[in-house]
């Protein structure tokens, strides 16, 4: 027989009202940005934004018409597997072979609300609490959160314009220890635009293989790419690596659908197994209606890839002619995603209309209030002393933009 227990003589625990865990966690900085240029055009102000990586082409018609089908079919009105579709995961393996190479099986795929659901699933399914994540900057912002959500550890290694954002075997080596279990990869890179050569993406995989490592590479921008360059898969340039690498993908760049959240991871049966069992308690499926259209997206030609590809590639083009114009603005030029990410560091420390540069979210914010055009600075990215411009949008737009912030810093002193 139970009975209660005594009422506490200790004074009551005072808990903060939000969770360390949780309020560690720092805001997108690209999302961000993005949402102030969208409040300051809502209130009436001419900005133009180069803040959000987001295509501005609108989804293409037979993905929508997909959609506004499964919108009528009861088949979509209830839950499905966890996993995903199975008809999707099957289309994800056949789409993976054909455009990476790398063989899958459809126990091998989940399908996840976006490519961020899967990025965050793949480090919450392999790392512990206090595991290292070596992390190359310039990093996408939401990587080292996920990471520390997971309760692991990133280990930044810091990379720069002139090794062209990409870090060797040797920086990697030095920032091992013996908590290192995952490498983050990013080919084409967000926010660079970097491309990893073959030769590199071979070495850094076999430099894994040998260490132990794991491999989450994220190949969610794999069709844009340019000047020749190629997005190379790293399980296919070292296949003794497929057994430890997870691989993030989706839909929303390539297809221009961002706003349909339908991404996914693929790897070893066992880790996707438990992501599986992850996501059944956090989101279960991911929406049937979106899940649709991404099957139509997987299964369809690239006809609209090339084509949204070609306009990306002619403002990619402008955008760094138009940078590397600016006195104290040095652009490499990037061979993949939809990026530009210059440096300013001639910049800082200097005057604009009688206040001080400390940093880039001061010239950031700067740009911002005087010229009404929206970057996202380095600090985001964990290197100061840049800027990165997004030019997935309209070509007038882009040329406007950067010409308004090279009369703003005419006037640097």
């Amino acid at each position: 027989m139970s009975t209660a227990a005594p009422p506490s003589t200790r004074e009551p625990h005072v808990h903060d009202r939000i969770s360390a865990r949780i309020g560690g966690i720092a805001e997108s900085a690209t999302l961000a940005v993005d949402a102030k240029a969208k409040a300051l055009k809502a209130a009436g102000r001419a900005v133009i934004g180069f803040g959000a990586g987001e295509p501005d082409f609108p989804t293409p018609a037979p993905i929508v018409a997909a959609a506004q089908a499964a919108c009528g079919d009861p088949k979509s009105h209830r839950y499905t597997p966890a996993a995903g579709l199975p008809e999707l995961r099957a289309a994800v393996v056949e789409k993976t072979a054909r455009d990476s190479g790398l063989p899958l099986a459809a126990g091998q795929v989940l399908i996840t609300n976006g490519g961020k659901q899967a990025v965050y699933q793949a480090f919450a399914t392999l790392i512990d609490p206090g595991d290292e994540v070596l992390l190359p900057a310039p990093y996408w912002t939401t990587y080292p959160e996920a990471i520390t959500l997971a309760g692991g550890l990133p280990v930044v290694v810091t990379t720069g314009p002139d090794a062209d954002y990409l870090p060797s075997v040797e920086q990697l080596e030095a920032a091992r220890s013996a908590r290192t279990k995952v490498l983050l990869w990013c080919s084409p890179s967000n926010p660079t635009g970097a491309v990893a050569s073959r030769e590199l993406t071979e070495a850094v995989g076999r430099w894994a293989v040998d260490n132990g490592i794991w491999v989450v590479t994220d190949e969610i921008y794999e069709h844009l790419v340019y000047d020749g360059a190629e997005a190379v898969s790293m399980p296919v340039a070292v296949p003794e690596l497929a057994d430890t690498c997870v691989v993030v993908n989706g839909v929303a760049k390539t297809y221009a659908m961002t706003g349909w959240r339908v991404g996914w991871m693929a790897g070893p049966s066992d880790v996707i197994k438990a992501a599986t069992n992850l996501q059944s308690h956090l989101t279960s499926n991911v929406c049937n209606v979106a899940q649709r259209a991404a099957l139509a997206a997987v299964s369809g030609p690239l006809d609209a890839v090339a084509e949204m590809r070609a306009a990306f590639d002619r403002r990619r083009r402008t955008i760094v002619e138009l940078l590397s114009e600016i006195p104290g603005v040095r652009c490499p030029v990037p061979r993949g995603a939809f990026y530009a990410y210059p440096s300013v560091q001639e910049l800082i420390g200097r005057t604009l209309r009688g206040a001080r540069i400390g940093d880039t979210v001061g010239l950031a914010a700067a740009i911002l209030e005087h010229a009404e055009v929206a970057v996202v600075p380095g600090e985001a990215f964990g290197t100061s002393g840049f800027l990165r411009f997004s030019y997935a949008l309209g070509d007038d737009d882009l040329r406007t933009g950067v010409e308004r912030i090279a009369t703003l810093l005419a006037e640097v002193r």
